[in-house]
């Protein structure tokens, strides 16, 4: 080594050092109990609300015409479905788990709902009407039962006791695929209209990452409302393509997902209409239908956990305490009997995409998503209004879902630094679960595409409905095989305890053991007093 120091020199301590772990994500803006200054809130509100348009136009535009109802029934259902999410998620923030997660329409119900249209007993009615509103009957039944399963394990403390043993390892593949999971819903639909959907996508993240890196500016203004900056020009640009007569000759499934004016939604709704419960007709039970129901309501319990731990992270909170995600699980079985009650053929969950508009605008403010579900109520009564927004085509809000599931997905990956990587406990458990989680429900979506109906296909319909809706939900089934693996394998062994990273999530299992979730999740008018968080 003689002749001046040839070596390369000795490496600074701190550059060999892995990245710290942090409990709660620094780099947050505005936390779950600090508000954005009342003009940006409001706007960011309504930010919130164009992106869970999305979900709440899809689900009634596929499941109206095939109950039979036209456009005048598809506006109401949306206004419906809109002005209860409003009201769920105004009691999510406020006695829920107080999170800024916005609870909207939820895909996995939609299975059960068609096996509902598609019963014996309403095939021989003639008017389409009277087919609609009879069908709407059953899926409000149903939904009214299968709010129970949620209600109960919500309040009761069992799904408390269930996510104690929930550790960040297990967490992993349930976050993960919570978003990731949910690849259907993003190109496929961008693709629909690609003339449309890609050019949302790139602006989205022109506006987002590149922008506010070549401007450096002191306020975050493109990359916070990166949304509606898009989304504006986008859709006017798509309102030129329509008006210019860019699809006069187009097939008609172009020109539904293309067009500004297919929606049929504007014409359909009526200027003011405060939905009310019962609105079309008392509720009819079928116990079959009902036990379908609930087993979608079993499933999106399980999701809705992975997106709470999600939105927990990007709002910069300390982990859930299991008392309070049981409370909020609990609040959100209350959301879907006011959906059975109300009619919107659809029962809730949190919504992914919002937990992704969080990471995007770095701002977790409850106030924010309460906000919104002001501006869910305002749209949802004053109906033409809110149709407007609510024809923004389907390609544009798939090209949202593109960054903001990947996001939720990410928040799931992040959990990985509480985990050893170097331990073949973790690698077996994370890559079964995964892998498991996304073969599994393949099988069984595949199989119903092509067959028209699901693996299991016995003579109990409802026997049947059950297993394929459990199993065609991917984070359902990754949690399943995660959660399952983790706690049965060596679990007592203190090393494994430190591979699973459950000594990172450990103090905050009791309410009272981290001064912060006193800060982030007691309830609010002094409640706390009533029901205690344990």
């Amino acid at each position: 080594m003689a002749g001046g120091g040839g070596a390369a020199p000795a490496p600074k301590p701190d550059e060999l050092q892995p990245h710290p772990v942090k409990d709660q994500l620094p780099n947050v803006s505005y936390c779950i109990t600090s508000p954005p200054p009342w003009p940006e809130a409001i706007l960011l509100g309504f930010q919130h609300f164009l992106v869970m348009l999305g979900t709440t136009v899809i689900i009634p535009t596929a499941l109206v015409p095939q109950m039979g109802g036209g456009n005048d029934e598809k506006a109401r259902v949306v206004q419906t479905l809109l002005f209860v999410a409003g009201i769920n998620t105004l009691f999510q923030t406020l006695f829920g788990t107080r999170l800024p997660a916005v609870i909207g329409g939820s895909y996995t119900f939609v299975v059960p709902t068609i096996s509902i249209i598609l019963a014996g007993r309403y095939s021989d009615i003639v008017d389409p009407h009277e087919k609609f509103l009879r069908i709407m009957r059953g899926t409000q039944g149903a939904l009214i039962v299968a709010s129970t399963l949620q209600i109960i394990i919500g309040f009761s403390g069992l799904w408390r006791n269930v996510t104690r043993f929930l550790s960040p390892l297990a967490a992993v593949p349930l976050v993960a695929l919570a978003g990731f999971g949910l690849y259907e819903l993003g190109f496929p639909g961008v693709a629909k209209c690609i003339e449309i959907g890609l050019p949302q996508i790139i602006l989205l993240v022109v506006f987002s990452q590149y922008i506010p890196h070549a401007l450096r500016s002191e306020k975050p203004v493109f990359d916070r409302f990166a949304v509606i900056f898009s989304v504006t020009i986008v859709w006017l640009y798509a309102y030129f393509l329509t008006v210019g007569g860019a699809y006069k000759h187009s097939p008609p499934k172009t020109q539904l997902h293309c067009r500004t004016d297919r929606s049929g939604l504007v014409g359909g709704s009526p200027w003011i209409r405060v939905p009310y419960p019962f609105q079309w007709g008392a509720p009819t039970f079928d116990a079959g239908e009902a036990f379908a129901m609930m087993a979608a309501s079993f499933v999106s319990l399980v999701e809705s956990t992975g997106t709470f731990i999600a939105v927990t992270r990007y709002a910069s909170a300390t982990p859930l305490p299991p008392s309070v995600l049981s409370r909020g699980i609990g609040w959100q079985g209350i959301g879907i009997l006011l959906d059975g009650l109300f009619g919107t053929v659809n029962g809730s969950s949190v919504s992914v995409e919002n937990a992704g508009l969080l990471a995007l605008t770095r701002v977790g403010s409850r106030r924010v998503v309460q906000i919104s579900a002001g501006f869910m109520i305002f749209f949802s009564i004053l109906g033409k209004f809110g149709a407007v927004f609510a024809s923004i085509p389907a390609p544009i809000f798939a090209a949202l879902y593109c960054l903001f599931f990947a996001y939720v997905g990410a928040a799931g990956l992040s959990f990985l630094q509480f985990c050893n990587l170097n331990s073949f406990r973790t690698k077996f458990i994370l890559g079964l679960s995964v892998f498991m989680g996304l073969s599994v429900p393949q099988y069984f979506n595949e199989y119903t595409s092509v067959a028209g109906y699901g693996p299991v296909h016995t003579k109990a319909r409802w026997f049947n409905d059950i297993i394929n809706v459990i199993f065609s939900s991917k984070p359902f089934v990754a949690g399943l095989v995660a959660f399952f693996l983790d706690n049965t394998l060596h679990r007592h062994n203190e090393a494994t305890r430190k591979d699973r990273g459950y000594h990172w999530w450990k103090k905050f299992r009791n309410f009272k053991a981290d001064m912060r979730s006193e800060e982030f999740y007691s309830l609010p008018f002094n409640l706390n007093k009533f029901f205690p968080s344990v």
